[in-house]
């Protein structure tokens, strides 16, 4: 796991609180502003994902390289 997919869960996670505390003291500011926290979230999780994903793949193409060697 990378920082990235650390820190947009986290964000993820702070705008759904933010959404419950809006949604329950009637604040469609706050609300709002979780709907966006999540949503900022779940694209820098997704960047992540990616980054660990392509890591992943450069080590299996080290592997194969190493092993026709």
């Amino acid at each position: 796991m990378n920082k990235d997919q650390v820190k947009g869960t986290a964000e993820k996670m702070k705008g759904k609180v933010n959404e419950a505390v809006g949604r329950a003291t009637g604040n469609p500011a706050r609300e709002l502003k979780g709907d966006v926290q999540q949503e900022a979230g779940q694209t820098r999780k997704d960047v992540g994902d990616m980054k660990e994903a392509a890591k992943d793949m450069a080590k299996d193409v080290a592997k194969d390289v190493k092993r026709h060697h």
